[in-house]
């Protein structure tokens, strides 16, 4: 049913609706639209110099009106419009935001997550060159970001998540990847150069439908299974040319790898049906987390190894160590809570794919500030492997 109607200008409050007993009739210069909401007051929505035309009248389930004597004053009655230009007509309902404004909020999560993840990893080298206790250093992070977020709790600068025993149960498993992934990645990095350790952690793309195929039982297209060949041939070689190569650091980054994938795909499946923002669900994994990783980082490294490293660090760095420490602390945080704030949007694969296109910024920056040395079969092996990671985002869409 299509009705005209041409007014110099009307307003469109949603208050009423008039209606033939049989047939459409020519709508009076008055409000037609049905209030949705009953027992609230509806102001003007929007003020028409065009001519309105009624698209449909619905009732109830919104099925289109064939006998308007059939319905009660209870029935909730929908109707659409559009202007004389075919343009929509606000009112009613809310609008979803655009696929442009999406992808835009994304872009933004992503640059944010990829310049905080670069600070974090200058400061976390520079203080695992001159405190290398890779398990402290994880501790003092996850720490420093529950710290962070039971202030913000506390002081209503974020709102506290309501979380419930069935919410932590299943927040679990992502906090022991999480842990083994976090610590993973600190000890490769104590041990070799943040680039090769980011050379390494390109391949996060294999690792995740490795997992996805024979774990979660996902199947992907051939050209998805082909682009892995050369992110795998890029770490390899990268890896075997590596002038200060070392097989815990080697080790170490392909744990990280194996347990982040993991991390991310639980954190999705948790995600899924809760209220609980990406924001909070960081802070709670990093609670979680920390309180997972401390006795063992007591029963590997200990009180006394820390405080004797400790007094070593500031004797030969001076007073700005407890700078580089506290900086990495509040960098990692605040990386890794962007980064799920993005995975609110995203699917697990593109984390992983936007997390490897994160990691070519962390390694150029690296190489450029601790002047680390390269060969070019190496940087080759680097290249290689970023361009697998190219070709699988374009085999994934």
């Amino acid at each position: 049913m299509i009705s005209s109607l041409r007014q110099p200008s009307i307003s469109i409050s949603g208050s009423d609706v008039v209606l033939g007993k049989r047939h459409a009739t020519l709508v009076q210069p008055q409000s037609f639209l049905p209030c949705l909401v009953r027992g609230k007051s509806q102001r003007s929505v929007v003020s028409l110099k065009k001519p309105l035309h009624l698209a449909c009248v619905g009732v109830g389930n919104f099925g289109p009106v064939k006998n308007f004597e059939s319905f009660g004053k209870s029935d909730l009655v929908k109707c659409g419009a559009y202007e004389a230009d075919g343009s929509e007509v606000e009112g009613g309902g809310v609008g979803a935001p655009s696929e442009a404004a999406k992808k835009v909020k994304i872009g933004i999560y992503f640059a944010t997550w990829w310049a905080l993840n670069v600070v974090f990893n200058i400061y976390n080298k520079k203080v695992l060159n001159a405190y290398p206790y890779p398990w402290l250093t994880s501790t003092l992070s996850l720490a420093c970001g529950s710290l962070m977020m039971l202030i913000s709790w506390a002081t209503r600068i974020a709102e506290a998540p309501k979380t419930d025993l069935e919410f932590w149960k299943t927040l679990f498993p992502v906090a022991v990847a999480h842990t083994i992934g976090h610590v993973a990645a600190t000890v490769s990095m104590s041990k070799v150069a943040v680039s090769f350790t980011h050379i390494i952690k390109s391949g996060e793309p294999a690792f995740s439908v490795l997992v996805s195929r024979f774990v979660l039982g996902e199947t992907f297209p051939v050209p998805v299974y082909l682009s892995l060949l050369p992110i795998i041939g890029g770490c390899a070689l990268a890896a075997v040319t590596e002038l200060n190569f070392n097989m815990i650091g080697f080790m170490g980054a392909m744990i990280s790898n194996l347990a982040f994938v993991f991390r991310n795909i639980f954190s999705k499946k948790g995600m899924k049906g809760k209220s609980v923002s990406g924001m909070n669900y960081y802070a709670c994994l990093s609670i979680l987390s920390l309180a997972i990783l401390t006795p063992f980082a007591i029963a590997v490294e200990g009180p006394a190894m820390w405080a004797a490293g400790w007094q070593t660090a500031l004797s030969e760095i001076g007073p700005q160590f407890i700078w580089w420490v506290a900086a990495q602390s509040i960098f990692y945080h605040l990386y890794n809570q962007v980064s799920y704030m993005s995975l609110d949007e995203i699917s697990p694969l593109t984390f992983s794919i936007g997390n490897t296109m994160k990691r070519i910024s962390v390694i150029v920056s690296s190489i450029i500030i601790f002047h680390t040395p390269i060969q070019p079969v190496n940087a080759l092996g680097a290249a290689i492997a970023v361009f697998g990671t190219f070709l699988y985002s374009q085999a994934k869409q």
